[in-house]
């Protein structure tokens, strides 16, 4: 994975908060940091811990690791070093199970903001541009704003379930997102 640069011209996130620009790839210390903007969030609002920190850290380097330029993507919102929100494109199964959507978050600062939509909409064009038939994601029913996000961007509920994949007893659900030409949305 290649050090970060801003995606297109570098220009800030379109309704987001000044100075917040968008990268693409790696960047030191943000392993670290999406796992710390996954952690205080979700244990203030779900009361996940320690494992679901481990398992979004464990994870993550894991998928930094064997990270495929041009299969997979990564993207940052960055105001000056500091990451303030992420997106990650995983499409190592894409084949067989679909590109996977992970590690979506903001900042308590960013969130609102306009960011996420910015980066959702980065991730999901470039699965389009890949061809990647679906495009899936696990979440669970307390997220709201979330789960609007999702379907605003084409996203449909496609499972629900009880479980505790992340650490604590949730209904979690697994979203979908055909690409747009086999959706007949082109």
């Amino acid at each position: 994975m290649s050090a970060g640069t801003p995606t297109a011209d570098g220009d800030p996130a379109p309704g987001g908060a000044a100075g917040l620009r968008i990268r693409e790839g790696y960047v030191p210390g943000c392993i670290g940091r999406i796992a710390q903007l996954h952690a205080t969030y979700y244990a203030a609002h779900a009361g996940f811990g320690a494992a679901f920190e481990a398992k979004v850290a464990s994870e993550l380097a894991a998928f930094c690791r064997d990270y495929v330029a041009g299969r997979d993507g990564l993207w940052l919102a960055t105001e000056g070093n500091a990451i303030e929100a992420s997106v990650v494109i995983d499409a190592s199964h894409h084949a067989a199970d679909g590109a996977h959507l992970r590690w979506f978050i903001a900042s308590d600062r960013t969130r609102g903001s306009g960011v996420g939509t910015r980066l959702l909409a980065e991730a999901l064009a470039f699965c389009d541009a890949r061809g990647y038939r679906t495009v899936y994601l696990w979440t669970f029913d307390q997220l709201h704003a979330a789960r609007h996000l999702y379907q605003k961007h084409g996203f449909r509920l496609a499972h629900a379930q009880a479980g505790a994949q992340w650490g604590t007893l949730v209904n979690e659900q697994r979203f979908e997102r055909a690409h747009p030409a086999l959706a007949g949305l082109r």
